[in-house]
């Protein structure tokens, strides 16, 4: 299995960003997607999660209205669109899976799979 994400890197105050994480050797279609971030120095934060079809989504308190998680089933693909991005967003993401579910969680410990993480840095 391979989740590799893409699209990180070095933002203003205030700008947007959209990460993608594309899954394979893994049953996409029937996978909860998550993205956790980690700055230096601190634990591992949930982001966002996405179920299986789309159809439920869950989002940390601290980005909840900022951030949007989608999918893509026919790509392999789950975005995570990022707006009014604040210094303290910076931190290197990861998405993660948890394959064979009808259910979403923020717990990281339910996640089996999970990427090489991308950094994103935001300059206030």
């Amino acid at each position: 299995v391979q989740l590799q994400a893409s699209g990180g890197g070095l933002v203003q105050a205030g700008d947007s960003l959209r990460l993608s994480c594309t899954a394979s050797g893994l049953t996409f279609s029937t996978s909860a997607m998550g993205w956790f971030r980690q700055a230096p120095g601190t634990e591992r934060e949930f982001v966002a999660a996405i179920s299986w079809n789309g159809g439920m989504t869950l989002y940390g308190d601290s980005v909840r209205g900022r951030f949007t998680i989608s999918r893509d089933n026919a790509k392999n693909t789950v975005y995570l669109q990022m707006i009014s991005l604040k210094p303290e967003d910076t931190a290197v993401y990861y998405c993660a899976a948890d394959e064979g579910t009808l259910v979403v969680t923020p717990e990281a410990s339910e996640y089996r799979y999970w990427g090489q993480g991308t950094l994103v840095t935001v300059s206030s």
